[in-house]
């Protein structure tokens, strides 16, 4: 990602965050103010969306539009255009998930379709929105936050893990459709960050858990070498012998085990 503008002779640049009021949308958004960069933060959490506005507003002197908005409303495409004829785009991050957890046969059907809204339409409507005015200005930078466990079957995740798979093919795809108009896309699937999301359901850090700056802070360095990027040691040798080595059912029974008290009572 180019850090050598200068912003005493350039105007801002806009990044837009979705999934931004806490955690890992959190670290990036402080990231990238830090960076002088003005901020879209979307996500459905109205009071805790503006507190962060607010914050970064003040500790950094820039621009925040707030967007509450779940991003699998039927009003995502709408909301989306509209702020496009308000503000640029030169940074978008898709980092919004939702992770049912627990057995399919069991999970409320809303939630489960709730979930592909969030991952896997959501996606792809602010691909083709962002995508398209980020080819009109001849460039851009786009990052999907994706996971190591949409690299093989993840039992008691299978919907999310599914969506994560969509994400890593998808992303790949478009990286390289979108290459030739100087845009760059990247899918950086990450093991598990240490967030308000991952502490509700582990009170343990897992093999190769990471804090949430440095997995932004890593993400955004990687922008323009993608397609696709692993942050952390362990995680990238865990992505080579889970993903490339091992047989497939070993690969889903590794999973199963790290996976086998999601969703219990």
């Amino acid at each position: 990602m180019d850090q050598s503008r200068n912003p005493d002779q350039n105007p801002r640049l806009w990044a837009w965050i979705a999934g931004a009021s806490q955690g890992l949308g959190l670290a990036f958004a402080e990231v990238l103010a830090a960076r002088d960069y003005n901020l879209v933060l979307i996500a459905r959490r109205a009071h805790q969306l503006e507190a962060v506005a607010q914050q970064l507003r003040a500790a950094h002197s820039i621009e925040v539009v707030v967007l509450v908005l779940d991003l699998a409303s039927d009003e995502l495409e709408q909301t989306l255009r509209g702020q496009l004829t308000q503000t640029p785009v030169h940074v978008a991050i898709y980092n919004a998930a939702m992770a049912p957890m627990g057995d399919l046969v069991r999970e409320d059907v809303r939630n489960l379709t709730h979930a592909v809204k969030v991952n896997v339409l959501g996606p792809v409507i602010w691909a083709r929105l962002l995508g398209a005015r980020m080819v009109e200005q001849d460039g851009g930078q786009m990052l999907f936050m994706s996971s190591l466990a949409g690299s093989q079957g993840s039992p008691r995740l299978s919907t999310y893990a599914g969506s994560k798979a969509f994400t890593n093919i998808f992303g790949e795809s478009i990286w390289h459709e979108l290459k030739q108009h100087n845009v760059n896309v990247l899918v950086c699937c990450a093991g598990a960050i240490r967030t308000p999301g991952y502490a509700s359901v582990s009170s343990n850090d897992a093999p190769g858990t990471l804090d949430a700056h440095q997995v932004a802070t890593a993400a955004l360095a990687h922008l323009g070498r993608g397609p696709r990027f692993v942050p952390g040691l362990i995680n990238k040798l865990a992505a080579v012998i889970v993903g490339r080595w091992l047989p497939r059912r070993w690969a889903v029974a590794t999973m199963n085990s790290a996976t086998a008290n999601l969703g219990s009572d």
